[in-house]
């Protein structure tokens, strides 16, 4: 063969010919467009399916790490954004009103430590996006469910009043 001949790919002779060729290139273009769109599991409920999107390994933070860290019960660094979780209100560990507040809120802190190192959750929006001192306001879930609300169950936070609870007759 000569250098710079062409070489068919298809030599379109006999029957079928290029109409053959277009034919089985278009059922194969079809049958692994088929294949592709209708792989995987068949739909089920939204319950079923895990729609949390987010997943990082949190540390206990104290200092410069403003990527994944928890700082106190309510407020976390993700992704180097500042959140404070929405539906709740845990004590100060920060600047506590007494070693009990210190002590609670330490033990918020260690338990929201473990929820969110826990798997995967969703940070959903609420009627305002920050607070005053430009936190991200989201409530935090798992499966559907408020991390903050286990938090509420669990005796380490209480329920958000659009106010700070005093925690010092605790």
């Amino acid at each position: 063969m000569a250098s710079g001949q062409v070489i068919p790919f298809i030599k379109p002779s006999g029957t079928g010919g290029w109409l053959g060729f277009i034919a089985i290139t278009s059922g194969m273009c079809i049958a692994l467009f088929l294949a592709i769109f209708l792989s995987g599991n068949p739909p089920q409920s939204n319950a079923a399916i895990n729609i949390d999107p987010y997943q990082a390994h949190f540390g206990l933070g104290s200092g410069s790490n403003r990527r994944n860290c928890i700082v106190d019960g309510d407020t976390f660094w993700f992704a180097g954004r500042k959140i404070r979780i929405a539906d709740i209100n845990t004590p100060e560990i920060s600047s506590p009103g007494c070693a009990s507040e210190e002590r609670l809120g330490q033990q918020s802190k260690i338990r929201l430590h473990s929820l969110l190192n826990n798997g995967r959750f969703t940070l959903k929006r609420i009627d305002r996006d920050q607070d005053k001192y430009g936190r991200d306001l989201r409530i935090i879930t798992r499966d559907g469910k408020s991390i903050g609300d286990i938090l509420v169950h669990e005796g380490v936070s209480a329920r958000w009043q659009r106010f700070r609870r005093n925690w010092y007759s605790r």
